[in-house]
């Protein structure tokens, strides 16, 4: 059971619909990439609720700020610097995945009147992993009449490791007229595939015996936004985000519509739906999930909620599975209605 779990875990990371929601977590470029002076936002995940008894909790914190570059008046130079912690964490078996990470950025205007900017980030971060052994049974704790009571005998590893991680990224901002953004980017996370086993290497007096190697698969994502207008006031905004690790493939896309509440407070509603197919080791895609997105935005305060029909076998026998994501984003000194990270 550990063994099937340590395989799962290792070939996909976590992974949000609202992505943009989590722009710390999509691209290193993304850190400081807004219009504004700093950004705070929240994003949290539940899933998996119709297999397990205790569902699959993911959740992620991150603030980031943004600096101009003093003395430069021709070009709109920035960089930017922000910290994210997430949290994974699979109930009945207490396994959990907590990270802290630092990231860097630099934004480097193309143009004197700031229409492009071409973004790079790096993103250096710590990783623990821990399962909670007290959660597990085995066939030789049953005492044969009424439960597992006895002792194991089975050979368990440290139930705690660590290791760093490297993730780094570039984006394209593109922006026409001042309801127009294209934003296009890729990153590449686990740049050092760390081993990620919970065996370690035993020192003996014939030499050292090595432990496990499950390196962990380096991921490579693309993403794509779109905003533009639909007539006078409304809003179309396009979304994609291909992600690649091993054999797995995944990607996710849809659009939302974005309708001011006003014509003059820049309050507005979202609404939208997303599908997300995936692919394993036959090459194959199969669709994975359909997805209704709903947002506000409130005086530079974002808000999101989607709702996951996941449609793949693990949940045939299920009678459906779904996932319930909610979000919240604060923008701070926000004073301009052309964003540079686009709106979720």
């Amino acid at each position: 059971m550990v063994c099937i779990l340590a395989l799962s875990v290792n070939a996909q990371d976590q992974h949000f619909t609202q992505f943009y929601a989590a722009p710390l977590a999509l691209n290193p470029a993304m850190t400081g990439n807004f219009a504004g002076r700093y950004r705070v936002g929240m994003i949290y995940r539940d899933q998996w609720r119709g297999v397990f008894d205790q569902p699959y909790k993911t959740f992620s914190a991150a603030v980031d700020v943004r600096f101009d570059i003093a003395g430069n008046t021709r070009y709109k130079d920035a960089v930017g610097i922000g910290l994210m912690f997430f949290s994974d964490q699979v109930g009945g078996i207490d396994f959990e995945t907590n990270q802290i990470a630092l990231s860097g950025s630099f934004h480097k205007s193309l143009g004197y009147e700031g229409s492009q900017t071409l973004s790079g980030g790096i993103q250096m971060g710590l990783t623990k992993r821990s399962i909670g052994y007290e959660q597990l049974n085995f066939d030789d704790q049953f005492n044969s009449i009424d439960g597992f009571i006895l002792g194991t005998g089975e050979n368990l590893p440290p139930n705690i490791i660590s290791f760093s991680d490297l993730n780094v990224g570039l984006n394209y901002t593109l922006q026409l007229g001042k309801k127009t953004v294209l934003n296009v980017g890729g990153s590449m996370h686990h740049v050092l595939q760390p081993n990620v086993s919970f065996y370690p290497d035993i020192e003996t007096p014939g030499g050292v015996i090595p432990g496990g190697d499950s390196k962990l698969y380096a991921r490579y994502g693309g993403q794509l936004s779109l905003r533009f207008p639909v007539g006078e006031r409304m809003s179309l905004i396009p979304r994609a985000l291909f992600s690649k690790q091993g054999p797995h493939m995944e990607l996710t896309a849809g659009s939302n519509i974005r309708v001011p509440i006003d014509t003059y407070s820049g309050n507005a509603i979202q609404f939208g739906f997303w599908a997300r197919p995936v692919s394993n080791e036959d090459d194959s895609f199969s669709l994975d999930a359909l997805i209704a997105m709903i947002g506000m935005e409130w005086k530079g305060v974002l808000f999101g909620l989607s709702y996951d029909v996941n449609l793949d076998d693990l949940t045939v026998h299920q009678q459906g599975q779904q996932s319930f994501e909610f979000s919240i984003l604060y923008l701070g000194d926000f004073d301009n209605e052309s964003i540079l990270c686009p709106k979720f």
